[in-house]
């Protein structure tokens, strides 16, 4: 069984940065495509970043220049970096994972349980 745990989330000015943290356990996370969704206060879950098994990555354009998705075979770990951060990128954030080529939210297999990121204006 794969385990997915997010963690880094907080609170943050607009402008700033934050640096979200998804350890994979159960299974290598290089086994996967992995992904990032946020869901926001009456939103739906939305895809936000995603790294594919060979290592290319893909982004909404909502964050496109703004975050990095990246991995770490050694750690485990999945990790977004949220640069220049705006209050619309206010919400709950996802790490999933899908053994699938397609990045929509019914598409992903595992799911983490989410943390919240704060940006403040």
């Amino acid at each position: 069984q794969v385990q997915l745990v997010e963690s880094g989330g907080g609170l943050a000015q607009a402008g700033g940065s934050l640096r979200l943290s998804c350890a994979v356990s159960g299974r290598s996370f290089s086994d996967y495509a992995m992904a990032w969704f946020r869901q926001a206060p009456g939103k739906e879950r939305e895809f936000v970043a995603g790294i594919g098994r060979s290592g290319f990555t893909i982004y909404a354009d909502s964050v496109k220049g703004r975050f990095a998705i990246s991995g770490d075979n050694v750690r485990n770990t999945v990790y977004v970096q949220m640069n220049s951060l705006k209050p619309e990128d206010t919400a709950v954030y996802y790490c999933a994972a899908t053994l699938g080529s397609r990045w929509a939210r019914d598409g992903m297999k595992y799911w983490g349980k989410g943390t919240q990121v704060t940006v403040s204006p």
